[in-house]
């Protein structure tokens, strides 16, 4: 293939034009089992030259795209989830909609971090959609590993009741707890095979009616490893690409997300590069929600 300018037409130079900003956090050694999704970011910029600025029910997307590049890991990793923070704090006061490749689910800590932080005072929720519940307090003996994900969240200015979660699959025993307790805020893949995308979306956005300001994590685990093998921790059972594609463009239309995160997409481990172009189909759909409609040309 030859090279094309990541994301085409869509990339601007000039952030004060732009409608959505990105940054990626190249980084994953906080995986427990399979490493990689440090190639992601990179990954997704090369393969999104191929892909033309059209949704998939061929509208043109108008939305403008600055990219701030990589926050890349010199350093302790303490040391470098405060520089994530930082940068990110920044990405999210500028005004547009933030949307962060990673990388393994833990570089979400610091970037829900600077989220809360930006939105302090406001009813902040999360919503998680991954095939894990990552509400391990300590797992491989780190408060950081990718399976503490939502735990150090609840240290960071979200409560019990502000996350829910979509698509889980596997449990550690110390996350049954969060199941028994928050029955209705886990909604199970074996649940989902029973109900529409329109339905699992209402009972989302019904919940989250009242809140501020949402940040929307996802791991590309919560698909079945059919639709995304390249991923560190598999788990069978998972949703196909076209309902997670329907059920997250309802909810970035009708909720108010304000930023985003796409995690543990691993390059290496992937087939013909099927998981990264999976994550690429999402991320148009979400730019033609986000994006101003400035009309044709």
């Amino acid at each position: 293939m030859n090279k094309k300018q990541p994301w085409r037409d869509l990339l601007v130079e000039d952030l004060s034009v732009a409608d959505i900003v990105l940054l990626g956090i190249p980084f994953d050694e906080n995986c427990s089992c399979g490493e990689g999704t440090r190639f992601a970011p990179d990954k997704l910029r090369e393969l999104s030259g191929y892909l033309p600025p059209v949704t998939e029910n061929g509208e043109i997307i108008f939305a403008k795209l600055f990219d701030f590049g990589n926050v890349d890991k010199e350093e302790s990793i303490e040391f470098f989830f405060k520089k994530v923070a930082t940068k990110a704090f920044e990405v999210i006061s500028s005004g547009k909609f933030p949307i962060f490749l990673g990388g393994d689910h833990s570089v979400s800590i610091p970037l829900k971090q600077a989220f809360a932080k930006f939105h302090q005072g406001k009813r902040i929720g999360i919503i998680h959609f991954d095939a894990h519940a990552d509400i391990c307090d300590i797992y491989d003996d780190s408060k950081l590993s990718h399976a503490s994900v939502n735990a150090r969240a609840l240290e960071t200015g979200f409560k019990d009741s502000d996350i829910m979660m979509v698509g889980i699959r596997s449990f550690e025993i110390q996350e049954l707890s969060f199941l028994e307790n928050h029955p209705h805020q886990v909604l199970l893949a074996s649940q989902l095979d029973s109900l529409k995308e329109t339905g699992i979306a209402n009972e989302i956005i019904t919940y989250f009616a009242s809140f501020d300001a949402i940040y929307l994590s996802v791991d590309i685990d919560v698909l079945d490893p059919a639709y995304a093998p390249g991923t560190g921790t598999p788990e069978a059972g998972g949703l196909s690409s076209r309902r997670l594609i329907n059920i997250i463009r309802k909810l970035v239309q009708q909720l108010p997300i304000k930023a985003m995160d796409l995690v543990e997409i691993s390059p290496p481990r992937d087939v013909n590069d099927i998981t990264s172009w999976a994550g690429l189909k999402l991320l148009l759909e979400v730019f033609s929600i986000k994006g101003q409609k400035k009309g044709r040309n």
